[in-house]
């Protein structure tokens, strides 16, 4: 199924629910590294996911309501957000595709509210989702 190739300054748009989490999410940024290049900029390839990360982004959870802070990235893409046949470079296209696998790294733990003290979030990361936002609307790859 054809789709958009993603380029240099489209965004990961991440899903605020990661579990039991709600994080105050920001978008991140794609930075092609294909040899292609659509409107000027580079195109996405498989791997350029993995440097996609947003830090700073403040979370809570109903057992913790004092806010801790984290950083966004991207675990893992759907199979439908990587060309099949489209490459660049000797490398498979990112497309727009569906949900990509994100993943919420707790770097200041949320704090419970005690009597006796805030107890921080025991819980290191948080799964969620997210998706692909492009500007290019004419290009598509398979």
């Amino acid at each position: 199924m054809a789709d958009f190739i993603l380029m240099t300054g489209d965004k990961a748009m991440f899903n605020p629910t990661f579990g039991q989490a709600i994080v105050g999410v920001q978008p991140g940024d794609l930075i092609g590294s294909g040899k292609a290049q659509i409107n000027g900029k580079l195109v996405c390839v498989d791997g350029d996911e993995k440097n996609v990360m947003v830090p700073g982004c403040t979370y809570t959870t109903p057992q913790y309501s004092i806010p801790g802070v984290g950083m966004l990235s991207i675990q893992s893409l759907a199979a439908n957000q990587k060309a099949q046949k489209t490459k660049s470079g000797n490398k498979p296209v990112l497309l727009k595709g569906s949900s990509f696998q994100a993943k919420f790294q707790v770097m200041t733990p949320a704090q419970q509210p005690t009597s006796t003290g805030p107890v921080p979030d025991a819980t290191p990361q948080y799964s969620g989702t997210g998706t692909f936002t492009t500007m290019n609307v004419k290009v598509k790859g398979t």
